[in-house]
């Protein structure tokens, strides 16, 4: 991979970690560790991807979130301390695209980083036709087949896979499902995503008790996993 990361980080060592890490990896990254010099770069140049620590000198980490996200339509990733289920939720609610929790590996961050890339990718190029091991789904047809065989969902099922396929991968909390597939007005209803994600892995999944493609995020939202 490559491209351009800004990472807003004030920790000293782990700065140069990520720094070092992903210099190797082909990225160039511009560190900054206060919230201002990151909002001073981002007037200067927009970059690929940006990660972002909360702990910060200067600026709350959620007001910065929000603050980038107002010019910046690529990818942020969270890189932070706070790992509670209530952060998680309010920064990927605020605009971040994907949370990781420190610590962490950078095998595990280089990953993310992948899968918000295809998500960038497959946005570009609006497409519509995706495969998971044997499941092919053809977003514009509504269709799903499992080794040429059609698989039957409802609008609705259709719907909450739709939306998080087009995710490519990324979690989207239980606010941002529901008021994809049921409206502004359901987004407190977590009840309905409980009773229609089961349904759907029951018709998708080999086994629907040990998932491998609708993945769970305890508390926070759902997954895809395995697309190509």
């Amino acid at each position: 991979m490559s491209g351009l990361i800004y990472l807003t980080e004030d920790d000293p060592e782990m700065g140069n970690v990520v720094l070092s890490s992903l210099s190797r990896e082909g990225f160039k990254v511009c560190w900054f560790q206060t919230g201002q010099a990151t909002l001073d770069g981002l007037r200067q140049m927009q970059p690929d991807f940006c990660l972002l620590d909360l702990g910060l000198p200067d600026i709350d980490g959620l007001d910065l979130l929000r603050r980038i996200r107002v010019d910046f339509a690529g990818p942020i990733l969270i890189l932070s301390a706070r790992g509670f289920e209530t952060q998680k939720v309010k920064a990927l609610d605020d605009g971040a695209d994907d949370y990781l929790v420190k610590p962490f590996g950078m095998g595990e961050l280089l990953a993310r980083l992948r899968v918000l890339r295809r998500r960038q990718q497959g946005l570009q190029s609006a497409r519509s036709e995706w495969t998971i091991d044997d499941l092919v789904i053809d977003l514009n047809r509504h269709s799903v087949e499992r080794a040429g065989q059609p698989i039957h969902l409802t609008p609705i099922e259709f719907t909450l896979f739709a939306t998080l396929i087009r995710a490519k991968g990324q979690l989207l909390t239980h606010r941002k499902l529901l008021q994809a597939v049921w409206g502004s007005d359901a987004v407190d209803q977590t009840h309905y995503l409980r009773i229609y994600m089961g349904k759907l892995r029951a018709k998708i999944e080999r086994i629907p008790a040990e998932p491998t493609i609708l993945l769970t995020e305890t508390g926070v939202g759902y997954r895809v996993c395995g697309l190509t």
